[in-house]
């Protein structure tokens, strides 16, 4: 190991890989590092930055968004530098990125989604909602794809905020949404929806909805659509009762909204959002499309060591339906060259170093953060403590003398890499980020995505 390494003249250099939350929150952890000096470039396959925060929020939440100016900052501070439209895998192996940097971070989220596991779920007409949310949200890899939105009815499959902003993107109005940064092309689309009612599945009870109280509380002020909960539903049985007692107040105050939500009357708005509990999709039924989805009543049961879990009753019901979304988890896709723990879904590791599969020993200058590293759970903010420890392990290494010598310079890689792929760096995300906010600016809107490669490229090498 160089003696000097971390020095102004022999900087740290790590290559993180993603530039969503984790990504970001790790390098300005990182490059506020003053011993060692370290330089960071971040790659990413898309050539705009930041992650679920432009394809993962909803459009109508303008206020989370806000977080990409803790990110600008980072990419103003020295040291840093961005190469997008690389696909680590593709472009670009893990082993030429191990032999060029001394560290390598990846940041890369969970973009798959879990399945059901019912029959009939790859009808036309079964949908993912990670798919549904990325092409709202102008994700180049889904700007193509259809959706159905010609029949009265939709089913979205889970009890966590990805369902409720399904459903209300279904349930919001034309005039709600064009002051977004939605898509043009769903704007387009949900323009001409004849969805009336929306209906919300959880297997377990209202105390188990993993929803935030804000995301459910902000239903009731949806312009088009009315509210529905069973007031049956939000009676508790013993064991979730004295659950709530002692729960956090999230839990709290989420049985309490819906239990307004069940004792308002209906407002007579055209659509309808109906919440409803222990209740599970059996199967998907249809010929050549989704015609209807079987679900089954189920009760909560509690194991040896008091968790609660739903039980089938063996109660069904059919709900006649063209649309059903899964919104039911993401999960993580394994990386080539990088160990991946198939159980778990995530990167394997142990507080962010990666393992050695065979040994379980940390891999000298490997780290996850990120989704991809604990799993899909928490907000945008948990991803800085969460890269807060991989950083800090990665510091600890470096103190210890433990990271490997890198065989090859990250220039002479980039050099490589430009023969390979047009390399767009932050320059050219800034000259993409200027023309959608012009864009935008005529009707009042925070931007008009530009949801084609072509055009993306084409803006990000154009010379003012």
């Amino acid at each position: 190991m160089n003696a000097e390494l971390g020095s102004t003249e022999h900087p740290l250099r790590v290559a993180i890989v993603g530039s969503g939350p984790a990504g970001f929150y790790a390098a300005g952890q990182l490059l506020a590092s003053q011993d060692p000096v370290v330089r960071v470039d971040v790659y990413d396959r898309l050539m705009t930055p930041w992650g679920l925060v432009r394809f993962g929020v909803a459009p109508d939440h303008p206020k989370i968004k806000s977080v990409t100016r803790v990110f600008e900052r980072t990419a103003r501070m020295p040291g840093f530098a961005f190469h997008g439209n690389v696909e680590v895998g593709t472009d670009v192996t893990h082993e030429e990125l191990a032999a060029a940097y001394h560290a390598v971070l990846y940041a890369v989220g969970t973009p798959g989604d879990r399945r059901l596991g019912i029959e009939g779920e790859d009808l036309p007409g079964s949908e993912s909602a990670t798919e549904f949310v990325a092409w709202y949200n102008g994700h180049p890899d889904y700007a193509d794809t259809d959706f159905d939105l010609s029949g009265r009815r939709a089913v979205v499959i889970g009890n966590g905020n990805v369902a409720l902003d399904v459903a209300r993107m279904l349930a919001l109005s034309v005039d709600e949404l064009r002051v977004t940064d939605i898509a043009d092309h769903s704007l387009d689309l949900l323009r001409r929806s004849s969805i009336e009612e929306i209906v919300v599945l959880g297997r377990r009870g209202a105390a188990q909805a993993a929803f935030t109280n804000p995301e459910l509380r902000e239903l009731a002020d949806l312009e088009l659509a009315d509210v529905i909960v069973d007031p049956a539903d939000v009676e508790l049985d013993a064991a979730s009762a004295a659950l709530i007692e002692t729960a956090d107040g999230t839990i709290q105050r989420n049985v309490e909204t819906l239990r307004e939500y069940s004792q308002r009357p209906p407002g007579g708005k055209p659509r309808r959002i109906v919440l409803r509990f222990l209740t599970s999709p059996v199967a998907i039924e249809g010929t050549d499309r989704v015609e209807a989805l079987v679900v089954e009543r189920n009760e909560l049961v509690a194991d040896a060591d008091g968790t609660l879990r739903a039980r089938p009753t063996g109660a069904r019901e059919r709900l006649e339906t063209g649309l059903v979304f899964r919104a039911v988890g993401y999960v993580g896709k394994p990386l080539p060259g990088v160990p991946f723990d198939d159980r778990r879904a995530t990167v394997l590791n142990e507080g962010g170093r990666v393992l050695d599969p065979e040994t379980r020993a940390p891999i000298p200058g490997l780290y996850a953060a990120g989704w991809i590293k604990r799993g899909p759970s928490g907000v945008i903010g948990t991803n800085k403590k969460c890269a807060q420890e991989t950083t800090g392990r990665l510091l600890e290494d470096v103190a210890a003398g433990v990271l490997p010598t890198p065989s090859d310079t990250p220039e002479a890689l980039l050099e490589r890499l430009r023969t390979r792929v047009a390399v767009v760096d932050y320059s050219g995300w800034e000259a993409i980020d200027a023309h959608e906010r012009a864009l935008g600016e005529p009707s009042g809107r925070p931007r008009v995505k530009l949801v084609s490669r072509d055009e993306q490229l084409k803006r990000a090498t154009t010379i003012a």
